[in-house]
C-alpha cells in the first residue's frame, strides 16, 4: 500500500474545509428562509415568489460568471435550493393554517 502524496492530502483537506463551510452557510441560509416562511404565512403571502426567484437566479448567474463558475451549474444549484425553500414554506403555511383551524374549532 502506497502513501498518499502530501500535496493530494493538502488539497483534500482544503476541499473538506470548503465543504464544511458550505454546509454551515446552507444551514444559516435555511434558518433565514425559515423565518421568511413564518412571516409569509403570518401575513398570508404565497410560499413561492417567482419574480424574486428570477431576480436571484439572474444575480447569481452573474456572480458565478464573475467567479469563474459555470452559470448553468449555479442556476441548477439555486433552483434546487429554491425548490427546497418553497417546500419548507408550504409546510409552514400548512401548519399555520392547521393551527388557525384548530383555534376556530
Amino acid at each position: 500500500m502506497s502513501e498518499t502524496h502530501p500535496e493530494l492530502l493538502r488539497l483534500r483537506q482544503s476541499i473538506d474545509n470548503i465543504d464544511a463551510a458550505l454546509i454551515h452557510l446552507l444551514a444559516e441560509r435555511f434558518k433565514a428562509t425559515q423565518s421568511v416562511g413564518v412571516l409569509k404565512a403570518s401575513i398570508d403571502l404565497p410560499p413561492a415568489d417567482p419574480a424574486r426567484e428570477d431576480r436571484q437566479i439572474a444575480r447569481l448567474r452573474g456572480l458565478a460568471r464573475d467567479a469563474g463558475l459555470d452559470p448553468v451549474f449555479a442556476e441548477k444549484f439555486l433552483n434546487f435550493v429554491i425548490a427546497e425553500v418553497i417546500h419548507h414554506h408550504e409546510q409552514i403555511a400548512g401548519r399555520q393554517a392547521g393551527s388557525a383551524e384548530d383555534a376556530d374549532a
